[in-house]
């Protein structure tokens, strides 16, 4: 419990001070990512669950990645992650998930995730903004990878690369879990920069 109070009072800090940083207030940052003004005030007051679809949109608006609104200050020159000490941004109903492993540091940050697709299970997500580029390496099992409506078998041992500014979804496929690792390379940029949604 104490862990994920500090949790969220690191991601109300990350995201406040973005926000300012970006010169936009709660209303202006609410309508172009979409989400309620009394939702970003709770959210800046430690308040609330935000689910892992918000602070995609959040990032995405501000221009940053998602872990820059999770992460407390930087350790130090190496940083090692173990899997079961990164909580699940998103669980499925059959038992899959997504794990933000970090985020690598520099002008074009590349966020590295760990996931588990149970078979028929699916995550669909919203296109991101332009320049946004991701990458899926299936280690075991097989997945189909949907982009912009046109489905791709991927299966161990490959990877596929997509622009993910267009519509996407992850399905879990054949007869047993997935496990994959996805890299989400961010544009370059100033993080204060903003586009619009």
């Amino acid at each position: 419990m104490a862990e994920t109070q500090a949790a969220l009072r690191t991601l109300a800090h990350n995201v406040r001070a973005t926000r300012t940083r970006a010169g936009l207030s709660l209303d202006e940052l609410g309508r172009r990512a979409k989400v309620s003004k009394g939702a970003l005030v709770g959210l800046e007051k430690a308040q609330g669950n935000p689910n892992f679809a918000t602070l995609v949109r959040l990032a995405d608006t501000l221009g940053v990645s998602v872990s820059a609104l999770m992460e407390g200050p930087a350790e130090g020159r190496v940083r090692v992650v173990a899997a079961d000490a990164v909580m699940p941004l998103w669980a499925g109903e059959q038992g899959s998930e997504a794990r933000l492993m970090l985020t690598t540091s520099g002008p074009a940050p590349v966020e590295v995730w760990r996931w588990r697709l149970e078979p028929g299970e699916e995550y669909p997500s919203h296109p991101h903004q332009a320049g946004v580029v991701e990458t899926v390496s299936v280690t075991s099992g097989q997945m189909v990878l949907i982009v912009d409506g046109t489905e791709h078998p991927v299966e161990a041992g490959q990877t596929a690369t997509f622009d993910g500014d267009a519509p996407h979804t992850y399905r879990g496929a054949g007869d047993e879990t997935c496990h994959l690792i996805m890299t989400v390379h961010l544009p370059p940029g100033p993080a204060g920069s903003v586009s619009p949604s």
